[in-house]
């Protein structure tokens, strides 16, 4: 598994945000203007430096992250704060529903600059619970540009429609479809010629599945792969999810009655 990821954090989770306040709907009571963002900047610079002298010069010099991170843009889903990691130790690649396609030439770059010239150990895909875009595809929602994108999550949907439809409610739908999506992007990142590449050369690198509970801050890990998984894992993987999905929906209607 992941060992090490919360081990050497540098001002991960600012307290300002714990000293957060909310308007009753869950948004942020405050605004913040670009000024506002450098003097924050300003001080958090001024606080590593307090502690680590020496922190900023040493990042300079190099990059040698571990870990490959391709999760969601949604913005309550930062990667280094989530894992408590600080800066340089995670090269992030994001965009709408943690999607994973050969035709994005900007993801497989950012995938083969990670694997063959930083030589990460660890490739995650992350995605999250309520994704918006996971979300548009299920209910077929119009975003506009972005539907050409969640399609590929669409496709996913169409594939198991009647196993979602199982689940209940629309939001016990969107949060299996997206524990789905996370199953069949990391295939996608199986499949590439760079990660089999990798792999045929001896590589030990792991790829990994993780979900993040908005709700909680938790992430709990969906399905691992390495070179000596089966080329049916990710399939074993999406039925065992759909049938704990199903058993929470059958134990949630008993509770009812």
């Amino acid at each position: 598994m992941l060992r090490g990821v919360a081990s050497k954090a540098v001002s991960a989770v600012p307290l300002a945000f714990a000293q957060r306040r909310f308007h009753g709907d869950g948004s942020d009571c405050r605004s913040h203007s670009v000024a506002d963002l450098l003097n924050k900047n300003k001080e958090w610079a001024d606080s590593i430096t307090s502690s680590q002298p020496n922190f900023f010069k040493e990042l300079a010099k190099q990059q040698t992250p571990e870990f490959l991170w391709i999760g969601c843009s949604d913005s309550r889903v930062p990667a280094n704060q989530i894992v408590g990691l600080a800066p340089g130790e995670v090269f992030v690649h994001r965009n709408i529903a943690n999607v994973v396609v050969p035709s994005d030439l900007n993801c497989l770059s950012v995938m083969q600059f990670a694997i063959e010239h930083l030589k990460v150990k660890h490739v995650i895909v992350c995605g999250h619970y309520n994704c918006g875009g996971v979300r548009a595809a299920l209910t077929d929602t119009r975003l506009g540009l972005a539907d050409n994108w969640t399609r590929h999550v669409r496709d996913i949907y169409r594939r198991h429609t009647r196993r979602i439809e199982k689940c209940g409610s629309v939001d016990n739908q969107v949060d299996l479809l997206c524990e789905l999506n996370v199953i069949q992007q990391l295939h996608n990142v199986a499949e590439t010629t760079i990660v089999r590449n990798a792999w045929a050369a001896g590589s030990e690198l792991q790829l990994h599945g993780l979900i993040f509970g908005l709700a909680d801050g938790i992430l709990k890990p969906l399905l691992q792969m390495d070179k000596d998984s089966e080329t049916y894992a990710t399939e074993t993987a999406a039925r065992k999810i759909i049938q704990r999905a199903h058993e929470r929906a059958a134990q949630a209607s008993e509770d009812t009655k």
